[in-house]
């Protein structure tokens, strides 16, 4: 359910901040700067990027016919 909020009002950075953005970051492989730039609100990080991250929360990424 706090997913589908998160999602809804895109700020996927609300979900990393409550995990704790530094273990994410490692966890993703990246720098702890490259997450927060990641995850602003006008930024357009790349996908490989972003599926690093939602592994990191644990989550996995499906797409479906809408």
């Amino acid at each position: 359910m706090y997913l589908n909020i998160v999602l809804k009002e895109n700020n996927p950075a609300e979900l990393a901040h409550a995990r704790g953005m530094p273990p994410i970051a490692k966890e993703a492989g990246i720098g702890r700067e490259a997450l927060y730039k990641a995850l602003r609100h006008d930024s357009v990080p790349h996908f490989d990027k972003i599926n690093r991250i939602v592994n990191a929360l644990g989550l996995k990424l499906t797409v479906q016919h809408s």
